[in-house]
């Protein structure tokens, strides 16, 4: 018998060899095939747009390049019309948009949902327009703004368009947005602080009118919110050297801290006088604005804010500059320095925040929902963002899928906090649903029963709790909702005039006359609160320098 080889007939050999090519690509080719069909009935989610030059015009060949965490990018070239389409798997990714000589552009965070279609557009930027300028080498405030603020209005114009409710939640926006201005707590360094104010307090047993003693002890004080303690240190430094101006200006701090603000005003006055320095200068005028608000003077409030905005453009200056326009009712100049702020800082998320809620006070719903939802994405886990998403749908009748979205991811972060579930709960009821939705009406009950039992105290819960049970036709449960809700809160003027309803439905016309009382006579309580509050907010007057209709005096 003869042993055949590879090497003794290559013919043979060829035939094999081809043989196996021919079957590993079969092979190869039908795994691929079911892969690819595999990855196409996954990848139901749809992204498109179009990428646009700063000038508005549309882009060819710009890089699309879709990223979602630990993952390799997709990427896409735009068509003529500047157009792009990705078909992928739903999840959260991060879009961006790069052509060289034409800028680049990045999205926020976009969660994009199984068979689904989202819409983003991109508007180039050059590089050097992406970032803010280092602090010491920004430009000052090189355009005048295109608003002046005249004076305040008589405290008995009212002021305010559109129905109680809206105008209530406005200005609760506005109070929010300003008490943003206010620094957090580094709790974390309580334990340093007492050691280092333990030592200081020592030494100065040993030498009591050592400057730089007195200096940082009077420091730490005011920083941990003791100024009146803090000010004889403070004292102490600055008679040792009247010239320093870092002292100086704690010991303004310290004044203000401790309520006493004509002494602070006038100690600010005179280092205005001393100091050549912008940046010192600005700091002053931000803390002048500051002690004049105090003193009820807004306008000289929002002057010394925007003179500290023009010599230092940071985004403390600017926030509190339109924080101060806001909270006094001039929407428009407040949206122009919020912009004007955004542009400098992008990356400043109460700056945006505080762009959402100007438009939100001059009665543009979707633009404020756009500039928040931005906020929200530029850092999902800061929670203030959602807070104002949610105050602000509160009266609004109007369903946002965007809110909707947002605020999921809220209750997603932080499934443990009520208002989370609360507002998410809420934002759900606004997209509308008829008793027989069950699916849909058992997620918010789901929602607002786990808000409720975060927070028993949480009367808003158990009053759209009670809402919802009313819907469902369970009048049982709704009364007993709506009870509590009373028991906990009994000013919830909402949940005793649905109460009133539901005895008239029932047939207990007594309970329902007695609610109604209620009901009307807290609801005139809070409407004559209201009225006094808006007789005592001093309303700015001021004209917007355009040729816009809405720019005549407000």
């Amino acid at each position: 018998m003869r042993r055949l080889t590879m090497g003794s007939n290559p013919n043979l050999t060829l035939t094999l060899v081809l043989l196996c090519l021919f079957a590993n690509s079969a092979v190869s080719g039908q795994s691929g095939q079911q892969r690819s069909k595999s990855q196409s009935e996954m990848a139901s989610a749809q992204l498109q747009g179009v990428v646009r030059s700063s000038n508005g015009l549309p882009v060819a060949g710009v890089t699309i390049s879709l990223q979602a965490n630990g993952t390799h990018p997709l990427t896409a070239l735009t068509d003529s019309a500047g157009a792009y389409h990705f078909k992928i798997h739903p999840g959260v990714y991060t879009l961006r948009a790069q052509k060289v000589g034409e800028g680049s552009a990045t999205s926020a965070q976009l969660v994009l949902q199984g068979d689904k279609s989202k819409t983003i557009d991109l508007t180039l930027a050059a590089e050097n327009q992406l970032q803010p300028e280092p602090s010491s080498t920004q430009p000052e405030f090189f355009d005048e703004p295109h608003f002046t603020v005249a004076g305040v209005s008589d405290t008995t114009n009212l002021g305010g368009h559109g129905s109680q409710a809206v105008v209530r939640n406005r200005d609760s926006l506005a109070a929010a947005t300003a008490s943003l201005k206010d620094s957090p707590v580094n709790s974390g360094a309580e334990s340093a602080n007492a050691s280092e104010e333990k030592l200081l307090r020592e030494d100065l047993v040993r030498q009591p009118n050592a400057f730089n003693t007195n200096h940082r002890l009077g420091k730490l004080l005011v920083d941990k919110a003791k100024a009146r303690e803090g000010i004889p240190y403070l004292e102490r430094a600055y008679k040792t050297s009247p010239g320093d101006f870092d002292n100086a200006y704690e010991l303004a701090r310290a004044y203000q801290g401790a309520g006493a603000f004509k002494l602070a005003r006038n100690h600010v006055r005179t280092l205005l006088t001393t100091q050549r320095n912008s940046q010192q200068q600005a700091d002053l005028h931000h803390l002048l604005g500051d002690i004049d608000e105090k003193l009820g003077d807004p306008l000289g409030a929002v002057r010394d804010y925007q003179l500290a905005a023009e010599l230092s453009p940071s985004e403390t200056n600017y926030f509190d500059w339109g924080a101060e326009l806001l909270l006094h009712r001039a929407a428009e100049p407040a949206i122009e320095v919020f912009i004007k702020g955004n542009r400098l800082f992008p990356h400043s998320i109460r700056l945006l925040t505080g762009l959402g809620s100007a438009w939100y006070s001059h009665g543009s719903y979707d633009q404020a929902v756009k500039h928040l939802c931005a906020a929200s994405d530029l850092n999902p886990n800061d929670p203030n963002p959602y807070i104002f998403m949610g105050k602000m749908q509160a009266p609004e009748a109007v369903e946002s899928n965007e809110i909707v979205e947002r605020l999921a991811r809220f209750a997603q972060l932080e499934p443990q906090n009520s208002l989370a579930n609360y507002y998410y709960a809420a934002a759900l009821s606004k997209q509308g649903s008829s008793a027989e939705d069950s699916v849909h009406l058992d997620q918010i009950q789901s929602l607002l029963e786990k808000s409720a039992h975060l927070d028993p105290k949480f009367s808003l819960a158990y009053l759209e709790l009670g809402n919802l049970y009313s819907q469902r036709g369970d009048s049982s449960n709704a009364i007993s909702n709506y009870q509590h809700a009373i028991e906990i809160d009994p000013q919830l003027e909402q949940a005793h005039y649905r109460l009133a309803r539901l005895y008239n439905q029932t047939g207990e016309t007594a309970k329902a006359h007695t609610e109604m009382q209620k009901y009307q006579e807290i609801s005139r309580q809070k409407t004559q609160e209201v009225d006094r509050q808006q007789h005592e907010l001093q309303q700015f007057v001021y004209e917007m320098r355009d040729s816009t209709p809405s720019s005549q005096p407000h």
